[in-house]
């Protein structure tokens, strides 16, 4: 049976910047491999499988190379999807059962909410050779449950990082998370996350490494409200809120395709 296909840029605005990410609506169950192949065929940094399941919805996540556990602009564009094709009312909010358990979405006026499980930061030491990959000093070296973390001396240092890609590759984690405080007033912070070992060079905007940078700067900056720009090529905003385990993200999807998978 053919499955309805969406490509939104999640967490902008602006067509063509932000996060891609396809959204694949199938009406009966279907095998991982068979998504997997999807999700390389279609090659986003995050493909999305939706499932109606009562009155919730099964919602999977898959690189190019593997099924992830937690994906915030995947989710995010899963949601708007949702919304503009009137699966769910406007006003209503979303339950989907993932991997990392229920998820919420919702909105309001202005932008999409998530309401996503807090993913703590935990002091450890750098791996041997990482200051010689990004080719400037860490400031700080953490581990998430998924990822490696590490503060930079600047937004500058973050922005015009030029990491070794085989050496990031190489490292014991999901992916590498790089941020510092922002240097302008419309941010609290700045970011980039690359993911080679499982396909993803750099993520242009990740959602998931917010349920940590959100934590982590509100816990430097002494407040619960941040918000963050991850200076990428695409570049894209995520504003987080910090509630105790949990964080809600929040940020605005465009629709760029609409059409049906034929496989």
């Amino acid at each position: 049976m053919p499955a309805e296909l969406h490509i939104v840029d999640a967490f902008t605005s602006t067509p063509f910047c932000g996060n891609p990410a396809a959204v694949c609506i199938t009406g009966e169950e279907r095998e991982s491999s068979w998504m997997q192949n999807v999700a390389a065929e279609l090659n986003h940094p995050e493909t999305a499988f939706l499932r109606r399941l009562d009155d919730s919805w099964e919602l999977r996540w898959f690189s190019p190379r593997a099924e992830v556990d937690l994906c915030g602009h995947a989710t995010l564009a899963s949601a708007f999807v949702l919304w503009a094709t009137g699966r769910e009312e406007g006003n209503s909010s979303i339950r989907f059962l993932t991997r990392s358990g229920p998820l919420a979405a919702s909105m309001d006026s202005r932008e999409i909410a998530l309401d996503f499980p807090s993913v703590p930061v935990n002091a450890c030491d750098p791996p041997e050779g990482i200051e010689d990959a990004f080719g400037c000093p860490v400031v700080f070296s953490g581990r998430t449950r998924f990822d490696l973390f590490f503060e930079l001396p600047s937004a500058t240092d973050v922005c015009t990082l030029d990491p070794d890609m085989d050496a990031l590759a190489a490292l014991p984690a999901r992916g590498i998370i790089v941020t510092a405080p922002s240097d302008t007033p419309d941010y609290d912070f700045v970011s980039r996350f690359f993911a080679p070992s499982i396909g993803i060079p750099e993520d242009p905007v990740t959602g998931s490494a917010h349920c940590s940078l959100g934590p982590y700067w509100a816990g430097r900056l002494s407040k619960a409200s941040l918000s963050g720009f991850q200076c990428s090529r695409r570049g894209g905003a995520v504003r987080v809120t910090v509630k105790g385990e949990r964080v809600i993200l929040a940020g605005n999807a465009v629709l760029v395709v609409s059409g049906r998978l034929l496989t």
